[in-house]
């Protein structure tokens, strides 16, 4: 039997994979959508598979576009076409009243203005995703809901309130600060996705008059209405004028196979070139270790100080001893740590504040409270202290007896590990700080501003991309050969350069290593612009979270090339540092 002939177009994003099927007629005969999670490679041989054995008697005219899919097309040796140009393509054919094309896509967006008797003009963002699919991802992780929650939510929305879309993980401030204002969840989502709108409208059209209809495409926007009805009231459209056309997920997909090639294909044969490809990396950094062997000795002699917690006989209800308590109340985690007059720690308590901070912090204590007998356990609290992003709230919530900012607390906190400390580095979910310390003394304090490319969410974020658990992610990272240098970005829009790593065969290990190299560059030379690493001293301290990972630890030492220590808890040194004040004060008192 004689094979027909089939178009068949690929959208390789940053996020998704999507392919397009036409007939002979230009009819969809097949369509797919899925999140790669990193492994496009894995994922594009997949449905390659799937599509040949749906259609056995068929050769296939194949194009291929998106972020990712220039790699692939280069690899295999099939036609590219430029995603907008793909899409425009649709336009042309579908849509030829439009005046104006929108696009949001994982970590990129595009608008495109047509004018009768002229080229499009296609306008795109630059070097920063905070206006994108990621970033509404990340938003909905911070609130604890999924993606279509906070969109279903939004519909419900009244009232907007100020979100700076500036960056995808550093905007986490202005969600959380909503959060801890209890304003309702419904407002904060719209105020989200209002957001977005307004970020995409001002930085694509910079200037150009958005006429009408507008065509809307891409996952978010086809995903959200409440997305689609924030961009018709910024805009003032009305309903006829703002169109979402049938498959517009798949535009990019559908022009590549609307443009088609004069080329055919056997999919087997693409998918033996995909597996079968030798591909040389060009950027790799030095491996963190040389081996299992050395990694496991590291652990075992590295220089972390045991945060020992009491219990059994020494329990705070067997004592007479007083207690003193420190809350670290952070953008993301809440902190509790309670020890004795002789600076033993005898309870500890983290976890994610899950958008409600105080309900975290009552948590914590009524947890400390139940586990060592009662209301008389609590009276031993004798002093008690703050800090952190809600210091203030949480505070004046359960009226503790002082508040401190996060630098001193930090400062105690280090002073406690090393009396002899030179340079503090606290890298936390979104926020890090540097402090540098002569002769006992603060000398000089650096706080990230406008950008978080260094932080725990950083990780987080990229280890979920790829269906990792952190714990999975660190060892890996660890035992990796060639780190892949991924060079200092932002946050969201590095995806890109870790795209174009695992095009080049770079291994998840390899992913996740050059991305632990990323946090502490990022932190050290992009975030806080620190030129000269002796001015770093000798004496270095390592707190917060991220520093549980072993590659960013391990990273921050090879790069310094300095003496570093830190605690089995590192995520905990604010909250001790609190309970150190509250201590000292109170000893100071009486």
């Amino acid at each position: 039997m004689e094979k027909r002939v089939l178009k068949l177009g690929i959208d390789v994003g940053s996020t998704t994979l999507k392919m397009v099927v036409l007939d002979s007629v230009d009819n969809i005969i097949y369509r797919s959508y899925i999140r790669h999670k990193g492994d496009v490679s894995g994922v594009f041989v997949a449905e390659l598979d799937k599509i040949m054995r749906q259609f056995s008697n068929a050769y296939f005219i194949v194009m291929i576009t998106g972020s990712a899919g220039m790699g692939i097309a280069e690899r295999i040796q099939i036609p590219f076409a430029q995603e907008v140009v793909a899409a425009v393509a649709v336009i042309k054919k579908y849509c030829p009243q439009a005046k104006t094309l929108i696009d949001l896509g994982g970590e990129d967006s595009k608008m495109v203005f047509f004018e009768d008797g002229k080229q499009p003009d296609i306008r795109m963002n630059g070097s920063c995703a905070g206006g994108t699919g990621a970033f509404i991802d990340q938003m909905a992780d911070l609130m604890n809901i999924t993606i279509e929650e906070l969109g279903n939510l939004a519909l419900q929305g009244k009232k907007v309130y100020p979100v700076a879309s500036r960056c995808g993980v550093f905007a986490k401030t202005d969600v959380q600060n909503l959060i801890s204002r209890n304003i309702s969840t419904a407002d904060i989502a719209l105020s989200i996705l209002h957001a977005v709108a307004l970020q995409s409208i001002t930085t694509l059209a910079r200037g150009c008059t958005i006429g009408s209809p507008m065509i809307c495409i891409g996952g978010p926007l086809t995903f959200l209405p409440a997305l689609r009805r924030t961009f018709q009231d910024i805009l003032k459209l009305e309903e006829n004028k703002f169109i979402l056309p049938e498959n517009s997920e798949y535009f990019p997909a559908l022009g590549c196979a609307l443009l088609n090639s004069d080329r055919y294909f056997d999919l087997q044969q693409i998918i033996n070139k995909i597996k079968t490809k030798e591909v040389h990396r060009t950027d790799t950094l030095p491996a963190l270790f040389g081996s299992e062997t050395e990694y496991r000795q590291w652990k075992e002699n590295r220089n972390v100080k045991h945060l020992n917690i009491r219990t059994g006989s020494t329990s705070p209800l067997q004592s007479e001893s007083n207690l003193f308590l420190g809350i670290d109340s952070g953008s993301t985690t809440t902190k509790i740590l309670i020890i004795d007059e002789n600076e033993n720690i005898v309870f500890t308590f983290y976890a994610p504040n899950q958008g409600n901070p105080l309900k975290k912090v009552a948590e914590g204590l009524q947890k400390f409270e139940k586990q060592f007998g009662g209301d008389k356990v609590m009276e031993r609290i004798v002093s008690s202290c703050s800090t952190g992003y809600g210091e203030e709230l949480i505070q004046s919530a359960f009226n503790l007896d002082y508040g401190i900012v996060e630098t001193v607390a930090h400062f105690t906190g280090a002073q406690y590990i090393d009396p002899n400390v030179s340079f503090i580095l606290d890298i936390g979910g979104q926020d890090m700080k540097s402090i540098f310390v002569s002769n006992g003394v603060i000398s000089r304090i650096e706080l990230n501003e406008a950008c978080s490319s260094g932080c725990g969410s950083f990780l987080q974020n990229f280890a979920a991309t790829m269906n990792l658990s952190l714990q999975n992610f660190t060892e890996m990272a660890c035992l990796a050969k060639y780190p892949a240098d991924l060079g200092t970005r932002c946050t969201v829009f590095m995806n890109s350069k870790v795209k174009q790593s695992l095009r080049e065969d770079a291994s998840i290990g390899d992913i996740a290593a050059g991305l632990a190299y990323s946090v502490v560059k990022n932190c050290l030379f992009k975030v806080l612009k620190i030129n000269n690493l002796n001015s770093l001293g000798n004496n270095i301290v390592v707190q917060g979270g991220t520093f549980r990972n072993d590659a960013v630890y391990r990273a921050i030492e090879l790069l310094s090339e300095k003496n570093v220590s830190s605690t089995d808890m590192p995520e905990m040194m604010g909250a001790l540092g609190a309970g150190l004040y509250a201590k000292n004060r109170y000893k100071a008192q009486n």
